[in-house]
């Protein structure tokens, strides 16, 4: 009777995937358990909603542990570990007494006598369940960092993937952009613009080379990832008396796995100069000054929301979701009719966001900056890691960030704004014609706190 209890117990106990003792269990929504790592082997590939192996209904992938079947599995697999000790080949062969004691230090599974001993007496002990209980969490802590690690990996392969897609794109509205803007200013420099063209065809193909042999090598990092991570599932579901053997090796070889993750590539093009961009801009150059302005509070950090859009979706940012506020400074006169260009310096700024913006902001100024009304270039940095990005609708743009001054050039007749690397004398983006109905006002953001009262642009 007793014997046929205990075979229930244990079937209760059994993952459904792997068919041994659960392991860190998961119970799902329908009811059913399973190991955590078969688990989530079973949907790696699978976009979410995902089925319940068995029964297959809908579930989430939230997955937290179930602490009482951990806690009935431990007890069981605490009760197989006494019988294993109990064993005539387990036994200590000097004193014939059972082992119940661990040594960490030479990972040596002792009896009492044998810890009483002077080779062992200046050692630290603990008793042998204990010992496979903390063996087994850092398995299943390392397990965790791996599985990060899988995902980080799946991500960015992801990502370059989408990447390579969008970097072809970038270089084609690029190209034309440039056609464009020579044609406007020197209809009969055509092989200047042919040099260009060119030196820009070049140095994206080589990214793209660059990005093909990343995601290359992303997918043998994914086939090395998921086989270290197999091999500690396996060892996961060990006997506690392997366990206690040791798993410094398996612990070395995961750890050192984690450390050399592959990095995204940099997708970032030169700013190549434009012969007399700046010059022909500069005759409809006006002087903005801060003296009069407006300090504009919005319930959304406008770096923030932009960050969010512009860097992977494993880069953590804290402060993305929280209130904010930035500031905003305005010329209390509108632009309605003519061109204009002026220039703003950035000097070491890192957020920052120019541009202008249509006179509903000013009216409303709880109206949040990007589904309309403000057509800004903007800046946000990520650790080391820089974004330029147009808002209206939001457009990313892989080009070299300016230093120092930025060139905003106003053409109210044809509704649309560009944006001059000065220091390059290189073009960093036109909106097209049309983009905007007149009157706007020139804006200027810095996610840095500070006074624009003594400052000109």
């Amino acid at each position: 009777m007793e014997s046929d209890i205990s075979q229930a117990f244990q079937k209760e106990l059994t993952c459904f995937i792997c068919l041994n003792c659960l392991t860190d269990p998961i119970t799902i929504s329908c009811g059913h358990s399973f190991c955590r790592a078969c688990l989530q082997l079973s949907w790696e590939d699978i976009q979410p909603p995902v089925q319940c192996p068995l029964c297959r209904e809908l579930y989430r992938k939230e997955l937290r542990t179930n602490i009482v079947l951990k806690k009935l599995v431990s007890i069981v697999r605490q009760a197989s570990l006494m019988k294993d000790l109990s064993s005539e080949e387990q036994k200590c062969v000097t004193h014939e007494d059972t082992k119940r004691i661990f040594c960490p230090e030479n990972r040596l599974l002792l009896c009492e006598l044998c810890s009483n001993s002077h080779e062992h007496r200046g050692h630290r002990h603990c008793p042998i369940e204990a010992a496979a209980e903390d063996q087994m969490e850092k398995l299943l802590k390392q397990m965790a960092s791996l599985w990060e690690k899988v995902q980080e990996n799946q991500e960015n392969l992801e990502a370059e993937n989408r990447m390579r897609t969008v970097w072809m794109d970038y270089l084609t509205f690029r190209e034309e952009m440039i056609r464009t803007e020579y044609r406007k200013l020197h209809p009969l420099l055509c092989e200047e613009e042919g040099k260009h063209i060119e030196s820009m065809r070049n140095e994206g193909q080589c990214i793209l080379e660059q990005l093909r042999t990343s995601e290359a090598m992303m997918v043998q990092k994914r086939k090395e990832l998921r086989k270290m991570y197999l091999e500690l599932m396996a060892m996961s579901q060990e006997p506690y008396v392997v366990l206690l053997k040791g798993l410094d090796d398996i612990f070395r070889r995961s750890e050192s796995m984690q450390l050399s993750m592959l990095q995204p590539i940099k997708t970032e093009l030169n700013a190549l100069p434009i012969t007399g961009l700046t010059e022909s801009y500069n005759q409809f150059q006006v002087h903005i000054s801060l003296s009069d302005i407006t300090i504009i509070h919005h319930k959304i950090n406008l770096f923030n929301a932009m960050r969010r859009l512009s860097f992977r979706p494993h880069r953590k940012d804290t402060s993305a979701d929280s209130v904010g506020c930035y500031y905003g400074s305005w010329r209390l006169q509108s632009f309605t009719l003519g061109k204009y260009y002026w220039e703003i310096d950035l000097k070491d700024s890192w957020d920052w966001a120019v541009g202008v913006c249509k006179d509903s902001l000013l009216r409303d100024r709880e109206q949040l900056i990007e589904p309309e009304g403000a057509f800004l270039l903007v800046c946000v940095k990520e650790g080391d890691h820089y974004s330029l990005l147009t808002t209206c609708p939001v457009f990313q743009h892989y080009i070299e960030k300016p230093l120092g001054r930025v060139g905003v050039f106003l053409d109210c007749e044809e509704g649309c704004l560009s944006f001059v690397n000065v220091a390059k004398s290189s073009l960093i983006y036109r909106y097209p014609p049309g983009t905007f109905k007149n009157p706007v006002w020139p804006y200027f953001s810095t996610g840095e706190i500070c006074s624009p009262v003594q400052s000109d642009f």
